[in-house]
């Protein structure tokens, strides 16, 4: 992202959980005379857990300063349409190398359904991504569906689940699938280890043939180029070299 966008921007990043830590990298481009701050956290649908836990921990640290930058939050990109052609693009990539399976699913991190019951509007933005992108590939509703992962605890979380959805398919004849993860913007061990692997397995012992997991965007030129589209439209406007996403 560095090189897209040379020295029109000082491009830097953070963890919310390990290293470098935000509050290290907010001190760091303060130090270097940053008067404008775009963070874009790469969830591309809103969840308190993850866009608004990393809101919470940019606050934490401002709270602690006495000079600030000016700032700009985008929480969520679900539904954009530079985001949502990458997605169709990498679908169809993977259609041309391997052929179509009887299911494409759409499978995105869980969370608590009393979340979204209390207002959280991340059910509803996954939902949309997965209708957008349906509508661009022209599927027709037999031919997809959205799932939830990695659940844990006694409550009730988002459905339908995916293992369980998985465990299931061979018995109403769905004997191949396809998966994609539209909620990670890179892989990681999540979709790499459950998707990937774990549930691949459940798959194939409950009687499927086929299972394929489609990776994530990644570094990829065309993700590369819709994350440039939608942060210059944040920073459309906003003069000077002195802003870092």
């Amino acid at each position: 992202m560095q090189q897209r966008f040379g020295n029109e921007l000082l491009v830097d990043f953070a963890m919310r959980y390990g290293s470098p830590s935000i509050e290290s990298v907010l001190q760091s481009q303060l130090q270097r005379g940053v008067t404008k701050l775009l963070v874009l956290p790469l969830y591309p649908q809103y969840s308190c857990t993850t866009s608004g836990s990393t809101f919470d921990a940019i606050a934490a640290d401002f709270s602690q300063r006495r000079s600030l930058p000016e700032l700009r939050f985008l929480n969520n990109y679900y539904n954009h349409p530079a985001f949502i052609l990458t997605l169709a693009t990498r679908i169809k990539r993977h259609w041309q190398q391997f052929g179509r399976a009887d299911k494409l699913i759409f499978s995105y991190h869980g969370e608590p359904k009393r979340y979204v019951d209390n207002g959280d509007p991340y059910w509803a933005q996954c939902e949309e991504t997965t209708r957008l992108v349906a509508q661009v590939l022209a599927l027709e509703e037999s031919q997809f569906m959205t799932a939830y992962q990695s659940r844990f605890g006694r409550e009730e979380w988002l459905r339908p689940y995916l293992d369980e959805t998985l465990k299931s398919f061979p018995g109403e004849g769905v004997k191949s699938v396809q998966i994609i993860c539209p909620g990670f913007a890179v892989d990681c061990l999540e979709t790499l280890d459950e998707i990937a692997l774990e549930n691949r397995d459940h798959f194939l012992q409950a009687g499927g043939d086929r299972y394929e997991y489609i990776p994530c965007l990644n570094s990829d030129e065309e993700h590369i180029e819709a994350l440039a589209t939608i942060i210059s439209e944040q920073i459309s406007g906003w003069a000077g070299t002195d802003t870092t996403p």
